[in-house]
């Protein structure tokens, strides 16, 4: 039934999309035709400069298995330029950056001290050549298997890691670069807009291509508006999986011996040095695919019912396919037993932020479906109180096929103090159930098809309490070369989940227009 479902819904998206490319033909050549006096949509260039300064902590972090740091921060800078090619059509290009420093993402390789493993080669045919021995010369042994037990390099110093800790990971501190361009048309009685755009991000573990169009009709004196937007994402990660899985993938069997284990000992729940360590072959194996493809069809209707009130009701079916988990998220299975690399004596600590010293081995990676299919569907209202007061309302309900439903409801009272300043107080209820695949750290059985320890994915409450101040310059009084200011925008937000993890948000827009 859920294929049957998947199937019909990526035809109807497809069939969608076709519709809307024919009406977006057809109604070009129908306004073309009609030339009356017209303002331009856009006057003049406008050019936004966006800064956003993020913090979080908390304590279940996917790649740790469900527990450990979640502390992260990131640095946001953007550019956003409005161009108006003539007096129609509007082209606006958004190019931003974004560095992060991950403690969560850093152990993916965990291992902060220890042997020096860049200097150990593996060529798949001649064994492990650390001092141009075999690796079987180790005693009694030979080949791939290392019988006679791990040689460990003379000085070698046994590795160590935690959870609760950043390790020194090459994913520690990483850029994401992303840049979209938009296009759009409006109709000489400007009551019908269309539009275009392509957009591409990179980062470290993640590269994604997207585009779309949409259209927009108004009607009624402009009081009722319909909207419709497709756009399709191709992405791609990049086979990063964590360190202990990786080595098993690339060598297999005997991998215990060789490549980054040569020389350090895995201890067993009770601190002993063990050979034991092998995930299974089944369970824990590279996806044969990394891409993921998303696609989306969104309409919304908006409809100004009295002078005071304005009402907006929106839905999107959003159907994604491809490698849906993340590669790097651990598993920890509680049929399986455990073990670790680091100091001995950590290890009864284990789940506790006392633990600076041992890391556990992973037994799988997360599996998600291949495929999901998503729902949401939201109703705005705004209400004009008074000249000084606006009620901003927001509500969405969401659900997919992986079980997940969520509530969203968020408020903005947006307070004219003058003609140039606003302040807005706002406030954002979250909660959400948890999918039919999550379970806590070492809660999952290996004989499950599917699984994850990712929070985002469990039950749970947030709430986000936001003030923002927004400076208006009516007449572009300041001005730098032909660039008058128009805005200014701050704001901080803080969240808090009711699982442990909360943040802080501090955000500066800046808007610029040209006034040549």
């Amino acid at each position: 039934m859920r294929m049957q479902l998947r199937s019909l819904t990526r035809i109807t998206l497809l069939s969608l999309s076709c519709l809307f490319c024919f009406i977006l033909a057809g109604k070009g050549q129908i306004l073309d035709s009609t030339k009356v006096y017209k303002k331009k949509v856009l006057e003049n260039t406008e050019v936004d400069f966006l800064m956003s300064l993020y913090n979080q902590d908390g304590v279940h972090s996917p790649v740790n298995g469900g527990i450990g740091t979640e502390n992260l921060s990131d640095k946001t800078a953007t550019i956003i330029l409005s161009i108006p090619l003539n007096a129609d059509d509007v082209l606006t290009v958004d190019a931003g950056i974004s560095a992060y420093t991950s403690a969560s993402s850093s152990n993916i390789n965990p291992f902060m001290s220890g042997t020096s493993l860049k200097s150990i080669k593996w060529d798949g045919v001649k064994g492990l050549n650390a001092s141009g021995a075999s690796k079987g010369s180790g005693g009694g042994g030979g080949g791939n298997t290392g019988g006679g037990g791990p040689v460990t390099p003379q000085n070698a110093v046994n590795p160590t890691g935690t959870p609760w800790l950043a390790s020194t990971g090459a994913s520690h501190s990483e850029n994401l670069k992303n840049l979209s361009t938009t296009y759009s048309h409006s109709s000489d009685d400007r009551n019908f807009i269309w539009g275009t755009n392509f957009s591409i991000s990179d980062e470290y573990t993640y590269k994604s291509v997207g585009f779309g169009g949409n259209v927009t009709h108004l009607f009624n004196d402009k009081n009722t508006e319909i909207g419709l937007k497709g756009t399709v994402f191709l992405d791609k990660w990049r086979a990063i999986y964590p360190t202990e899985l990786k080595e098993y993938f690339q060598i297999g069997d005997g991998f215990q011996y060789l490549g980054y284990f040569y020389g350090v000992t895995i201890l067993d729940k009770n601190g002993i040095a063990s050979t034991n360590y092998l995930p299974d072959h089944q369970i824990a194996k590279p996806w044969p695919s990394t891409g993921r493809d998303s696609y989306s069809l969104s309409f919304y209707l908006s409809q100004v019912i009295t002078k005071k009130f304005q009402a907006a009701l929106f839905f999107d079916l959003v159907l994604q396919e491809g490698m849906l988990s993340t590669p790097y998220h651990r598993i920890y299975f509680k049929d399986k037993p455990n073990y670790y690399i680091g100091t001995a004596t950590d290890i009864v600590n284990y789940e506790k932020p006392t633990n600076k010293g041992v890391y556990q081995l992973a037994d799988a990676i997360e599996t998600l479906p291949l495929s999901r299919f998503k729902v949401p569907i939201g109703l705005r209202m705004n209400y004009y109180l008074n000249e000084r007061v606006v009620l901003r309302s927001y509500y969405r309900y969401y659900f997919d096929d992986w079980g997940l439903k969520a509530h969203t409801l968020n408020l903005d009272l947006p307070f004219k103090l003058s003609q140039a300043f606003t302040i807005t107080p706002s406030y954002r209820y979250y909660s959400q159930n948890q999918v039919d695949y999550f379970g806590p750290y070492e809660s999952h059985l290996s004989t499950e098809k599917y699984f994850t320890s990712d929070y985002d994915l469990s039950k749970f409450a947030s709430k986000q309490y936001s003030l923002g101040l927004n400076y208006t310059d009516i007449f572009n009084k300041f001005k730098i070369n032909s660039l008058g200011l128009k805005s200014v925008n701050l704001k901080y937000s803080y969240y808090d989940r009711t699982d442990g993890l909360n943040a802080s948000i501090f955000t500066l827009g800046v808007k610029f227009v040209d006034g040549d």
